[in-house]
């Protein structure tokens, strides 16, 4: 009535291919990729910092982006005061691409590693890659 026979088998193959890509990918993690910060405009600059403190850009630059793209088009807010009184343009393009120059060292190698595809260059101009 039950037909125990098939479905035990069936849950066991079920649950073999749902815990494929786990088993397959066991022991296969990459190394975290190290970004270089050697941009001219980097070198260049008495104090290396972005406009909060490292960890926080790392982990939570695509907020500040949000805020920046709401401020800029929503209330046409164009400038940004840190909390150290420095002033900002609120620009992907002409504040944050100045110094993070390299796209493919400053983006892609942190966004291809966790699998995302930011959809920032739909708008905005992508860089040209300096040689």
């Amino acid at each position: 009535m039950y037909d125990k026979k098939l479905i035990i088998p069936g849950l066991v193959i079920f649950f073999w291919l749902m815990t494929l890509p786990f088993w397959y990918n066991l022991g296969k993690a990459t190394a975290t990729p190290e970004v270089k910060i050697d941009t001219p405009v980097i070198q260049e600059m008495a104090e290396k910092k972005c406009i909060e403190d490292k960890q926080y850009m790392r982990e939570s630059h695509m907020q500040v982006l949000d805020e920046w793209r709401d401020e800029v088009v929503r209330e046409r807010k164009r400038v940004e005061v840190t909390t150290g009184g420095k002033t900002y343009e609120m620009s992907l393009q002409n504040e944050c691409m100045k110094c993070h120059s390299n796209k493919a060292e400053f983006c892609d190698k942190c966004h291809d590693y966790v699998a995302v595809k930011p959809y920032c260059w739909d708008c905005h101009i992508e860089p040209k890659e300096k040689k």
